[in-house]
């Protein structure tokens, strides 16, 4: 996508990994609601979460992606039609609202360039005619670090279980480094003897 090979694709998006990426390289990333765009054939990371992501070049072409894509699948247990009005697309419209944290909410973790230009960004989205509307952040990231240290960590270990049963060793060295305290301590607590 990136490189302008083709003019949309097509990814998973548990908890950011279909928008972050799309973000890095100038791309547009959607995730829609769960269930507008079917997930049967998808390998779960959390299925109750997952969604297929859409990447492309411009917000038009997003927007047609997922018109064309959305629709209900007996075979996706999340699917369903959206309702009216459902259908939030703020860059079809001259009016819109969009979310900013407020100041004590917002974290940059000293990255001032990063602060400037995401203040930047809500400034020119004011300037299209959008309307910030400022909101607590607070309990939107209590809920994101359910994903990894909350209930969905036993979920996404269940979705992948099979494959760290036939993983070799030094995998599961790796999974545990990248995983201390989390997902590794979990996985191996639970399910796997103990290898220390």
């Amino acid at each position: 996508m990136a490189k302008g090979l083709v003019s949309f694709s097509l990814g998973t998006d548990t908890a950011g990994s279909g928008r972050v990426p799309a973000a890095f390289n100038q791309l547009v990333g959607v995730k829609p609601t769960r269930g507008l765009v079917s997930a049967h054939g998808l390998l779960p990371a959390c299925r109750t979460l997952d969604c297929v992501s859409i990447f492309a070049e411009t917000c038009a072409d997003a927007a047609q992606v997922l018109s064309i894509a959305q629709g209900f699948d007996a075979k996706d247990a999340y699917s369903r039609v959206a309702a009216p009005g459902e259908g939030a697309a703020p860059w079809t419209s001259s009016r819109f609202r969009f979310g900013v944290p407020t100041e004590s909410s917002l974290e940059f973790f000293g990255d001032e360039s990063a602060r400037a230009v995401y203040l930047r960004a809500a400034d020119e989205l004011t300037q299209l005619g959008g309307e910030a509307v400022r909101f607590d952040y607070a309990p939107f990231h209590a809920a994101a670090s359910l994903l990894y240290s909350g209930p969905w960590v036993a979920e996404r270990l269940a979705a992948v279980d099979e494959l760290l049963r036939i993983m070799p060793p030094q995998w599961i060295q790796l999974w545990q480094g990248l995983f201390p305290g989390q997902i590794g301590s979990v996985r191996w607590m639970f399910f796997m003897p103990s290898t220390n």
